[in-house]
């Protein structure tokens, strides 16, 4: 399967989930920037896969990722990570948001499953309400202490200044 064949537009992914929801087949959310991936983020999303059946991936965009982290940030273009991640066998949908959160793309796309990492509390996850209203579950995943791209960021600065 190419790359670009688990990329879509909210509008073209709705009318894919559609009947997989109709067919009583789980669908997975989770979100992130994704940028510079690591082992965290392979975990999670492999972890994040299992709870359902299908797992979409909403990835924010680079003006999304730059308002929310740094003018510094991203370090990867939103085309490249959503083609790195289009890569792992266990996802199965992206898409991108350029919105600060995924709220609105949350409400759109109405998942049974809802995930996070674990430095979101359960309690704190956006769009928990959307999906607990339609008798969904909401999930964090424990996080691999260490692992992060600040973390990545900071260890190649630390060595090469």
């Amino acid at each position: 399967m190419k790359y670009h064949q688990k990329i879509f537009d909210v509008d073209k992914l709705l009318n894919i989930l559609a009947p997989l929801q109709a067919a009583g087949k789980k669908i997975v959310f989770t979100n992130g920037c994704f940028d510079i991936l690591h082992i965290g983020h392979t975990r999670y999303l492999q972890e994040a896969r299992f709870a359902g059946d299908f797992l979409v991936v909403a990835v924010n965009s680079d003006e999304s990722v730059r308002a929310i982290k740094t003018d510094k940030r991203p370090i990867v273009k939103l085309a490249e990570r959503m083609e790195v991640l289009s890569g792992f066998s266990f996802v199965d949908f992206i898409i991108s948001f350029d919105d600060l959160d995924p709220f609105r793309i949350i409400k759109q796309i109405q998942p049974d499953i809802l995930i996070k990492g674990g430095d979101w509390p359960v309690d704190k996850i956006i769009g928990k309400d959307i999906v607990e209203a339609k008798g969904g579950n909401v999930y964090n995943i424990p996080e691999i202490k260490g692992n992060s791209t600040s973390n990545i960021i900071n260890t190649i600065l630390n060595r090469y200044q």
